[in-house]
This record gives C-alpha cells, structure tokens and sequence, in this order.
C-alpha cells in the first residue's frame, strides 16, 4: 500500500501557506448506534453490565469536570500575569514621559485595562487584552529604542526587562493553556464513553489562544 503522505511524488504549494486558528467551536453528537449501545448494557448482562456502564460513564463526568477545573486555573495563571503587565507597562509609560512626550492614547488604554479588564471571563476577552498589552509594549519599546538617553535609565531598563520576562511568561501560559484544551477537544470524542457524556452534557470543542493579526504582520517583517 502506498503512503497517503508521499513526499516523492507530492503536489508542494510553492506559494506557501499561512496557517490560521479556525474560531469555531464543534459540538460533541452521538448517532443513533451510540444511544443503542448506551441503553444495552442493561439488556446484556441484565442489571450488572447497565451498573458497571454507569460507574464508567460517572467517571468520564468526573474526568471532564476536573478537566474544566484545570482549564480555569490555566487561564487565570495567564489573567494573573496579564495583570503584572499591564502594572509594569504602566510604569514605563509614566518614566518615558516624563523624558519625551508619550502618545496619550497609551496611557487611555493602560486606565481602561487596569480598570477590571484583565479580569477577563472568556478566550476572546482574554486574548483581546493581550493584544493590546502587545501595542502597547511596542510603543514603548520604541520610544526605548529611539532615545539612547532613556536606555541609561536603570529604572527603566529594569521595567523594560520586567515586562521581556512577563510577556515570556504569558507565552508558557498559554502553552500550558492551549495543552489542556488540546486535550479536552480530544477527549470530548473519545468513543463511547467520554462522547455519549459530552454529547449529553451539550460540550463543545474549545478555541486555543491565537495571535492577533498585528502581531502576525509584525512577526514577517524585516528587523535587520
């Protein structure tokens, strides 16, 4: 049998391609052979396979209950240093102005963040605020770069690494974080228990944190 995957004999995509996070979310349905087998355990053996069906299917609902609880937790280690950097960016905002003037609009956005928004419930609006925590980060970042003066600023310049090693951070976090929803969006079509549970309990897959399209662009451009 031939590979499905032929790299001798491959039509290749000379363009490229740009690989994007489809934002969609696919929800968990069983066919009418699962709800058959789910209800069969009761007819064959009488009475102790439906038990023993149920003690495996309690467990699955455990697993995706504790699975969800660890999805929490991994998104509130990113909120928590989301939080640090919008303290650490606000920092360097103020020590840059009082060198140069500073767009205005940088500091407008720094208020509206520290005002409860990274507190964020949900994907979206998480990924939201790291997005403009990152536009504001390259602000500053080039007002560091374009005054040699202030990068003699030793409090500046350990603001400046304080807010590396924080966007460092919220990098693992979000690996950490999309780990856990890779394995909840696998686990939620693992025939037949963890399917027939999650079709029941109305799951869907999750959305993984993506970048935002700025960021993309910035990322293909020339720095040297």
């Amino acid at each position: 049998m031939a590979n499905e995957l032929d790299e001798m004999n491959a039509v290749t995509l000379e363009q490229g391609n740009d690989t994007k996070v489809i934002a969609k979310q696919l929800e968990v349905k069983v066919g009418v052979g699962s709800k058959i087998f789910d209800v069969i355990w009761w007819i064959i053996p009488p009475i102790i396979g439906g038990i023993i069906w149920s003690v495996v299917k309690v467990k699955a609902k455990n697993y995706f209950q504790q699975l969800q609880q660890k999805l929490q937790h991994d998104a509130s280690q990113i909120d928590n240093y989301l939080e640090q950097r919008v303290q650490i960016l606000k920092n360097c905002a103020r020590l840059v102005d009082k060198a140069i003037e500073l767009d205005k609009d940088t500091f407008t956005k720094i208020a509206e963040l520290r005002s409860g928004r990274t507190g964020a419930q949900d994907d979206a609006a998480r990924n939201e605020v790291a997005s403009q925590l990152d536009a504001i980060g390259r602000k500053v970042n080039i007002a560091f770069e374009n005054y040699p003066d202030l990068r003699a600023h030793q409090e500046l310049a350990d603001a400046m690494q304080q807010n590396s090693y924080l966007q460092r951070e919220i990098t693992a976090a979000r690996e950490v974080y999309n780990d856990t929803v890779n394995t909840w969006n696998r686990e939620i079509f693992n025939w037949p228990a963890k399917q027939i549970v999650a079709a029941k309990a109305g799951y869907t897959t999750r959305i993984p944190f993506v970048l935002d399209e700025e960021t993309k662009q910035a990322a293909r451009g020339d720095f040297f």
